[in-house]
């Protein structure tokens, strides 16, 4: 089943990459950006993440919360994070309920060859836990812009 705006967005109670518990109820009363994304320290997934980090405090000022999921390790995240000054929580969803949950991991196409993998999506998600909007066409690089659009 594909998620679609105005779902209650699936739960999520998980570990970060310092091992604090994550539940999307903990983010009741806020925005959440929760992004979906392929591999740390990747060209894209860099962009993206730095492009978020670069606008955090002015996501952060309209009242979002940023979560980034994808199925690298707790090491892995913390790596990204200290590399690249990330100043919000990544999920290693290394079992992939998380990206199964919210239908992210899937068939993938590259230079011809189909695989599975995480398809890039953020979601943002109300106050009270509905999908608000879905984003599967991410713009790495403006990302906020992409979002900050469309919080207006």
């Amino acid at each position: 089943m594909k998620l679609q705006v105005g779902d209650k967005a699936p739960a999520i109670m998980a570990m970060d990459q310092n091992g604090q518990l994550i539940s999307l109820d903990d983010y009741k009363g806020s925005k959440v950006i929760l992004y979906f994304y392929p591999k740390d320290d990747t060209p894209g997934c860099t962009a993206e993440a730095c492009n978020l980090r670069d606008n955090y405090d002015s996501l952060l000022a309209k009242g979002f919360k940023i979560i980034g999921v994808s199925a690298d390790n707790a090491a892995s995240h913390q790596k990204f994070i200290r590399k690249y000054h990330l100043p919000f929580p990544l999920i290693p969803d290394i079992d992939k309920k998380i990206l199964n949950d919210y239908g992210v991991w899937g068939k993938k196409k590259f230079m011809g060859k189909e695989y599975n993998g995480i398809n890039r999506m953020t979601f943002i998600i109300s106050e009270d836990g509905i999908i608000l909007k879905i984003f599967d066409k991410v713009q790495t690089k403006d990302h906020s812009d992409q979002i900050q659009a469309e919080a207006d």
